[in-house]
């Protein structure tokens, strides 16, 4: 193994855990169709919590994905949109979306499968 290859591996491992959950994922597809408030984002993202959207975002943006824009009204008002970075990310996660979606009744058979073969032993 090369000192390069490691260093290859450890970068993919950090993008992969970024942007590889669920929730990241979700809120990258809902904020590439434009900005979004807090609270729209909370109703589009089902099952999503309070606290789970608000740590989410917190990493997008910390990662220079998602640029958050406060404004100074009463109450305030905070909008949230991908940033230059972010949008490059929408290609290949929409594509594992459509991946997903075709492959899933396949991968559902194939984990029905193991679960019969693994209690017949």
């Amino acid at each position: 193994m090369t000192r390069s290859y490691d260093d290859d591996c450890v970068a993919t491992r950090e993008i992969l855990s970024l942007v590889g959950d669920k929730w990241s994922v979700l809120v990258i597809v809902n904020l590439g169709a434009g900005t979004m408030r807090f609270s729209d984002l909370k109703r589009a993202i089902d099952g999503i919590s309070q606290r789970m959207l608000t740590l989410t975002l917190r990493g997008l943006e910390r990662d220079g994905l998602v640029k958050r824009t406060v404004f100074p009204t009463i109450p305030p008002r905070v909008d949230y949109e991908l940033t230059r970075l972010g949008r490059t990310l929408l290609e290949p996660v929409t594509a594992l979306a459509i991946w997903a979606q075709q492959h899933r009744p396949e991968i559902q058979r194939s984990r029905e499968a193991f679960q019969r073969a693994a209690k017949s032993k």
